[in-house]
């Protein structure tokens, strides 16, 4: 539902608009709906709705302006949804004390009509995303405070680890593991080549695993796709549980990650489980050797210091980016007891 959600940065000063977009950028939101007279530019792969008036600049069929249509009733909203034409877009701004029932303007979809909608709170976001079942393809929804970024977050997507603790650990070792069951996890998201997962041997230490948005030698990119590591593996969830690789299934939601950098949930869309090479990779995290099993292949990639390493590349003297978790888990929640893993 993430895609379908443009954030309007509505706050009154500048400073308020920039601290929104910034901790929104920080969560992993990449469209944002602008006034014509904001200094804001987007980065790659984001999308700038620019408003001038009632007007959307440049964003409706072959790059012609959207009208923002007010509506006060239910009347006005069937009297907008007769008037828009096939193939185009149909966009309601509510200007009254409640918000009219889509259900009417959605059923214009049969004539091949996209439906955009202003939501004036997060609140509100839900029932526009979730009307007769699809919803409106795209949402608008006004944010004041970076307080209402968390908010939003959590309607869309379910809440997400407040923070995480990043950490360097020296790679001690490199060495070679046999055969092993490794798993792939192909995520219904197109992922960037610094995202990954936070994958490990033990649950108070999550290794972050790179996507194979970068392809090699021998295949092309994969960007939907992160060769995670080995099936006893944990992998961090999007509501910060951890889950066995080998358990994990479709529309699972998974934690996906830049390393210090923003978060977001994605869902898997398949997993594929094959029998391959492997390597055992140790670093040290203050004295405790800390391991993940990944394949030995030039597409794995485990993110350093110093970039993104495949396996087939790694050496002891790289500094790897991990998380840090709390150590006792049942069921994939913290617990308060006292535990070692080897």
């Amino acid at each position: 539902m993430r895609d379908r959600v443009t954030i309007a940065l509505a706050a009154p000063d500048g400073a308020g608009r920039a601290a929104v977009l910034e901790r929104a950028r920080r969560r992993g939101f990449s469209r944002f709906h602008v006034r014509s007279d904001d200094p804001i530019t987007a980065t790659a792969g984001e999308e700038i709705v620019v408003r001038a008036g009632d007007r959307l600049l440049g964003v409706g069929p072959a790059g012609a302006d959207v009208r923002v249509v007010p509506v006060a009733s239910a009347d006005e909203l069937e009297a907008a949804a007769r008037q828009a034409r096939d193939g185009g877009v149909l966009a309601i701004e509510w200007v009254g004390d409640r918000v009219i029932p889509l259900e009417n303007a959605l059923a214009a979809r049969g004539r091949q009509l996209a439906v955009w909608v202003y939501a004036r709170t997060p609140s509100e976001v839900p029932g526009a995303l979730g009307a007769l079942e699809h919803g409106a393809d795209r949402v608008f929804v006004e944010l004041r405070r970076p307080e209402e970024v968390d908010e939003l977050e959590t309607l869309v997507e379910g809440p997400l680890p407040p923070s995480l603790e990043w950490v360097r650990a020296p790679v001690t070792a490199v060495g070679p593991a046999g055969i092993g069951d490794r798993v792939l996890v192909d995520t219904t998201s197109l992922l960037r080549p610094e995202e990954g997962l936070l994958v490990g041997s033990a649950a108070a230490f999550l290794f972050h695993v790179a996507s194979e948005a970068v392809g090699s030698r021998f295949s092309r990119p994969r960007p939907f796709r992160v060769n995670a590591g080995a099936a006893h593996s944990y992998v961090l969830l999007a509501d910060g549980t951890t889950r066995y690789l080998s358990e994990l299934g479709p529309a699972d939601a998974v934690l996906v990650a830049t390393p210090e950098g923003a978060v977001r949930s994605a869902r898997v869309g398949r997993i594929k489980i094959e029998r391959r090479p492997m390597v055992v990779v140790t670093a040290d995290d203050v004295g405790t050797p800390r391991t993940i099993f990944l394949q030995e292949a030039e597409t794995v990639r485990l993110s350093a210091d110093d970039g993104r390493i495949a396996t087939t590349e790694l050496a002891p003297g790289r500094v790897a980016r991990a998380v840090r978790m709390p150590p006792a888990r049942h069921l994939g929640h913290a617990v308060e007891e006292t535990i070692e893993e080897r």
